[in-house]
């Protein structure tokens, strides 16, 4: 049940399949068995499982409040969640309990999203390692897999366990990890210069950076004011697109964000894949005339005598 997709597990849920408290129970249950990956400063166990009491109720009476009701999700611990502490992993802010929840996390609980907890982070997300907060670094789940293990004969977890892990990326390593590690099901994270995308790579997760003044930051503790974004970490492209669409549009309390109105994110269906080529550029010259090139719509130009090639980096046959 935990590897299903959004859209799976919802509509298990909605068929009685699991319930809600069964499912924050069993992400609970691998939070608690995965705490030496570090992905949590603070686990909202208690919220969690009166949320799932309160998702439950409406399953009872077919008043389910969306995709996302009864769903676990995790927040990085740089959004300001009501009556739960915000750290930024930092001691500076160690102990402080915000009075009001960030708009993105309002508009997830708003659809019945079920808060495990607040994820580790680079201190104050300045730091693209997730190995530079308070409250120690964050372990790539992948370090404890098998193939990782056989590749470099370690041991299990539990033994030497802290001898040869790997790295998240950061600063949203600890949501990155908690999506990896199947502890929910979507997190949040912040993105200034690649804090979500990186984390998202590193961990074999998917990580999504919304345009600018598209998701609302208010009540994102501020990295840089006019470059940060909040960010989404999912394990697949329509879980994000999900996501977004819960997220995005005009907030009030964001003088940033637009105006317009925001239609409902849809992703194409790709039903043949037997012509899809995926190529990436090999640049034989410098970088301005590279740019150039393709500001120009130019193919296969010779720019000063400086030729552009394509590689080509995979087909499907």
């Amino acid at each position: 049940m935990l590897g299903r997709t959004l859209r799976e597990v919802s509509a298990a849920l909605k068929q009685g399949q699991i319930t809600p408290t069964e499912l924050c129970q069993k992400c609970l249950s691998l939070i608690k068995k995965t705490k030496f990956l570090n992905a949590y400063i603070t686990v909202s166990e208690e919220v969690a499982l009166k949320q799932a009491e309160e998702s439950e109720k409406r399953y009872k009476k077919g008043r389910s409040l969306g995709d996302l009701d009864g769903i676990p999700i995790a927040v990085k611990d740089n959004f300001s969640t009501s009556g739960i502490e915000t750290t930024c992993a930092s001691n500076m802010l160690k102990g402080y309990v915000p009075p009001y929840n960030a708009t993105v996390v309002q508009k997830l609980l708003d659809q019945g999203a079920v808060l495990m907890g607040k994820t580790n982070l680079d201190e104050f997300a300045m730091g693209s390692g997730s190995t530079d907060g308070a409250f120690g670094p964050v372990k790539n789940p992948w370090s404890y897999s098998k193939q990782y293990r056989e590749k470099r004969k370690q041991k299990p977890h539990g033994e030497k366990e802290d001898s040869d892990w790997l790295i998240t990326g950061g600063s949203s390593g600890g949501s990155a990890a908690a999506v990896a590690a199947f502890t929910c099901f979507a997190a949040l994270g912040s993105d200034t210069g690649g804090s979500t995308r990186n984390p998202a790579a590193h961990c074999g997760v998917v990580g999504f950076k919304p345009s600018y003044g598209l998701v609302s930051r208010h009540g994102l503790i501020p990295l840089v004011n006019s470059m940060d974004v909040p960010g989404i970490l999912t394990r697949c492209v329509d879980d994000a697109a999900i996501v977004l669409g819960m997220l995005a549009g005009h907030d009030p309390k964001d003088s940033t964000t637009i105006q317009d109105p925001v239609k409902p994110f849809t992703l194409p269906t790709l039903t043949d894949v037997s012509k899809l080529c995926i190529g990436i550029p090999k640049v034989t010259l410098p970088f301005y005339y590279f740019t150039e090139m393709l500001a120009s719509q130019t193919q296969g130009t010779d720019l000063g005598n400086r030729p552009v090639g394509f590689e080509l980096l995979c087909h499907f046959n």
